[in-house]
Order: structure tokens, then C-alpha cells, then sequence
């Protein structure tokens, strides 16, 4: 196996294993939900309440610029447009061809069902474009773009990204279908 080969397999097992199948099923109603008040979300065109809003379609991701601090609570909405849009698809561009993608300018989804396959689609050109490096390719800061370090680190940080944003989403995921108010089990102690 290539080095590129063990970096886009070490995606894919998350991808494959723990990230996709979680979002199997993921509806409208999840999609949109706002655990608590003042989210950032994607909202259809000219009801968003942020400071900012980006998006070329009828609806709009919100945002500030800089970030208020602390960062308000996000939805799945919202992270799933950040990982289509600001960490795999900026990456797409500059880094294996095609189009650029402009935040400010992108068609955001305003359903699950489109979500996922706007992330389906980044992440087949994202596994597709990392598994085609070279090792020379690796070492190296890439020629396009403006990340300036061996395109190795690039892979390695998308690959923890991904991670991180999917296991946010997946626990968000959790915290919805456990909503229902009921108190947690109260623990118990091994030998009581």
C-alpha cells in the first residue's frame, strides 16, 4: 500500500465504519434542529438572524466575522455545510482540479437529503484526489491554493477534521433522538 493509499485508508475506515452509517436515515427534522437557543443554521434566504450569511441558493449559512467567543452552538445543518464546503471542498479545488468553491457563493442544501449528497460527492473527490498523490506529491506544499506545508499535513488535518466534525455531528444526532426528558439512569457501583 502506497503512503497515499494508508492516508485515504485511514478516512475510509472512519468514513465507512463509524461516519456514513450514522448519518444513515438522518431526516429534515434532525437536519435543522436546534438543541439550544441562538444556533447557527442553514436558513432559507433573509430569515437569519447572525451578524452574516453566505450562500448563492435560497438558503444561507450563518456566520460572523470574526467569530463572537464564545462560538454559539451549531446544527447538523450548519456542520455539515462546513465539512462539504470549508473542509473538503475548498481542498477539492485547489488541490485535485475542478471547480473552486466560494462559501459566499455556494448552493447550500436546504435538505438532509441533499446534504448528504453534496458531502457523498466532496468526499468521493476528496478520497479520489488524495489516493492519486505521489510520495513526491506528500512532501511537498502543493503548487495551487493557499496552504503553504507538505501536502501530507493537508491530508493528515482533513482526516482529523472529518473526525472531529463527525463525531459532533453523530453526538448531536444522539441528543435528538434521547430528547425525550426522561432522567438518566443513575449509575451504579460495582459491589452495591
Amino acid at each position: 500500500m502506497t503512503r497515499s493509499e494508508r492516508l485515504a485508508d485511514q478516512l475510509d475506515r472512519h468514513w465507512d465504519r463509524n461516519l456514513r452509517p450514522r448519518l444513515h436515515g438522518l431526516t429534515d427534522e434532525e437536519y435543522f434542529w436546534e438543541p439550544v437557543r441562538g444556533c447557527w443554521s442553514i436558513r432559507p434566504r433573509g430569515t437569519s438572524t447572525a451578524p452574516l450569511s453566505a450562500g448563492s441558493g435560497d438558503w444561507a449559512m450563518e456566520y460572523a466575522s470574526p467569530d463572537p467567543v464564545p462560538a454559539p452552538v451549531t446544527t447538523i445543518a450548519w456542520r455539515l455545510a462546513h465539512v462539504i464546503v470549508s473542509c473538503l471542498g475548498y481542498r477539492v479545488g485547489w488541490h485535485f482540479g475542478g471547480q473552486d468553491i466560494d462559501f459566499q457563493a455556494y448552493p447550500y442544501a436546504g435538505s438532509a437529503d441533499e446534504a448528504l449528497k453534496q458531502l457523498d460527492e466532496m468526499y468521493g473527490r476528496w478520497n479520489a484526489g488524495v489516493r492519486q498523490l505521489s510520495d513526491a506529491d506528500l512532501d511537498h506544499p502543493p503548487a495551487a491554493g493557499p496552504e503553504r506545508f507538505p501536502m501530507e499535513g493537508i491530508v493528515l488535518h482533513v482526516n482529523r477534521e472529518l473526525i472531529h466534525h463527525g463525531a459532533e455531528i453523530s453526538l448531536l444526532r444522539d441528543l435528538y433522538h434521547r430528547q425525550d426528558g426522561a432522567a438518566p439512569a443513575r449509575a451504579v457501583r460495582p459491589g452495591r
